[in-house]
């Protein structure tokens, strides 16, 4: 998937395009609203992620410009403004969703895998591995048939290792997927979250990969 990354907060933006394209994702990034504008009319993107408080043109200006000129790809609006009024007029001009910064990057995935599911005509907002169940737009789990309350971190680490039944990830790469840029981070953080999920639904819920990291584990009905 092609991403047209519109930012102009240089640490955001290194940070952003790292995260995205360990992700697997393509991702072309401008500064400011006019060339958004022009990316868009000579190039063809997926999805584009923008943000409101950009040089020469503002982003609501660029999303009203952008929809009148026909381009009907996936928006995800970034933005620090954060009042009901700034959300319903982004999505009223056409965004498709809208994050409140500072963000946690794992949420900002997980929204961008939800609009590509949307764009490729998908309505999938469950996964169902064995046991677990994450309801992945309520943020909600049900295990072995009963609900368990996780707060927003566990859930995210959750998903995260049941989106990859096979791989193994070590305490950065979770930290990355949990946790905003700038936002301290205790050495054990991974390892707490891992503590009350495994208390709340099973030991066996995720497993211990000795000196390399966590990966989903014993969640077979």
């Amino acid at each position: 998937m092609r991403i047209l990354l519109v930012e102009d907060d240089p640490l955001l933006v290194s940070g952003l395009v790292l995260a995205l394209q360990r992700a697997h994702y393509t991702v072309e990034h401008v500064a400011d609203g006019r060339s958004a504008v022009r990316a868009l009319g000579d190039n063809t993107f997926d999805l584009l992620i923008l943000d409101l408080g950009l040089p020469l043109m503002d982003g609501t200006e660029v999303l009203s410009a952008i929809r009148n000129a026909g381009h009907m790809l996936p928006v995800l609006i970034l933005s620090a403004r954060d009042s009901t009024e700034d959300r319903i007029l982004g999505l009223d001009l056409g965004a498709d969703d809208y994050l409140v910064k500072p963000f946690e990057l794992g949420e900002l995935l997980a929204r961008l895998r939800v609009l590509e599911r949307r764009r490729n005509g998908g309505t999938v907002n469950k996964l169902q591995l064995g046991k677990l169940e994450l309801d992945l737009a309520g943020l909600a789990v049900i295990w072995n048939g009963q609900p368990v309350e996780l707060v927003r971190r566990e859930f995210m680490l959750l998903k995260h290792l049941a989106e990859n039944p096979q791989r193994v990830f070590n305490r950065t790469q979770l930290e990355e997927s949990l946790y905003g840029w700038g936002e301290g981070v205790e050495s054990n953080t991974i390892d707490v979250h891992v503590h009350h999920i495994r208390k709340k639904l099973s030991p066996e819920v995720i497993k211990t990969i000795r000196g390399v990291g966590y990966r989903i584990g014993q969640v077979d009905a």
